[in-house]
């Protein structure tokens, strides 16, 4: 877990969340300071089949209510499980399967944002 002063609360759970069902590869693109951001961060993690990125989908979203009493304001990407995106106003979470975050590369996209990489729990 990186320098906690840097992660608000609601960034916290989302990652506990996400390592909770063994989400790997996880960044997080802090926009903060890009007028034309969308939002504030996205927080992305990695799933290795459809099965699993439903799963840490699931997780972040039982996980951040039951300790943080927020319920996200809309999700979406269930159907085909290759990309859910999870979100709560300022920060948008994205569960993608490899193959689907090579091909939006969302790092890439945004890359004048501050990435911070998550080391993976195993």
């Amino acid at each position: 877990m990186p320098n906690t002063n840097k992660l608000n609360n609601l960034s916290k759970l989302i990652i506990e969340g996400i390592q909770d069902r063994k989400g790997h590869n996880i960044s997080i693109v802090d926009m903060t300071h890009i007028e034309a951001a969308p939002v504030s961060r996205f927080i992305i993690a990695e799933g290795k089949s459809n099965m699993q990125v439903s799963a840490i989908a699931d997780s972040v979203r039982e996980y951040v209510h039951e300790h943080g009493e927020t319920k996200p304001y809309n999700y979406d990407g269930y159907s085909n499980s290759e990309w859910i995106v999870v979100d709560y106003g300022d920060t948008l979470v994205h569960i993608f399967q490899p193959e689907a975050r090579t091909r939006y590369n969302l790092e890439d996209l945004w890359s004048d944002a501050v990435i911070t990489e998550i080391p993976d729990l195993d």
